[in-house]
């Protein structure tokens, strides 16, 4: 039996964080209805224009949070949480794209909630997954790249036996583990180090597996992660 892991190393940074998990086996991310998806994300980017009280971009609570948790761990220059990345192209004024159901699902959510939001697909998987420091040997290829990119010694990673799957935390994804219209077994998190915001965190979790459920059938389930409760099996 595979596992979700997370180690004590990340423990040690991030004692209060909890990483929500909705596991999904038998959806179907191919049959598009794109109009829908499209409708889904331009609904949420208006959701997300709630985050942007402060003038300063970083300043805006959902984002400086992340800001502090990065420099807590050793970072790629530039580096930013996929939730800043993701709230600053709406607040440029730039929309997000469609790319496939789980990935337009979970993008919403991150910007409805304000919360960094991803996903793997689980059949790629090599072994145990593990969130915790990076030794800095571990294979990665980015997506959008073919050249190896291994994190930093001390990052916070998502990992499994062949190498990295997300680097600088949420960050990058790797092209190996990406979620793709094929995909018919997901790992799909939400992360929280702000413990003002478990309510929201919770109600996250919950739409996205709701939004799931919904649109691409399956079987799933939901888990949340923190101190007391380190790790999940994972369906083989």
């Amino acid at each position: 039996m595979k596992k979700f892991i997370i180690e004590d190393d990340f423990w040690s940074l991030f004692p209060n964080a909890k990483i929500g998990i909705v596991i999904c086996q038998g959806i179907d991310n191919t049959s598009r209805d794109v109009s829908k998806y499209e409708e889904m994300l331009l609904k949420a980017e208006k959701e997300a224009n709630k985050y942007f009280g402060e003038q300063e971009f970083s300043n805006n609570p959902v984002i400086s949070v992340w800001r502090n948790a990065f420099q807590k761990f050793k970072t790629k220059k530039g580096a930013r949480a996929s939730i800043e990345a993701l709230l600053k192209r709406v607040h440029n004024g730039n929309h997000i794209g469609t790319i496939n159901p789980l990935v337009d699902i979970y993008n919403s959510i991150s910007l409805r909630y304000g919360l960094p939001c991803g996903g793997e697909d689980i059949d790629t998987f090599a072994g145990d997954v593990r969130l915790t420091k990076a030794t800095g040997g571990e294979e990665f290829i980015p997506l959008g790249s073919d050249e190896n990119a291994s994190p930093y010694e001390g990052e916070i990673v998502y990992k499994d036996d062949e190498g990295a799957i997300c680097r600088c935390w949420n960050w990058r994804e790797a092209l190996r583990t990406m979620l793709t219209e094929s995909t018919k077994n997901a790992f799909l998190c939400i992360e929280l180090v702000d413990e003002s915001r478990v309510d929201e965190f919770n109600l996250a979790l919950a739409d996205l597996f709701d939004l799931i459920a919904r649109n691409l059938g399956g079987i799933g389930e939901m888990h949340v992660l923190d101190i007391n409760n380190k790790e999940i099996d994972l369906p083989v």
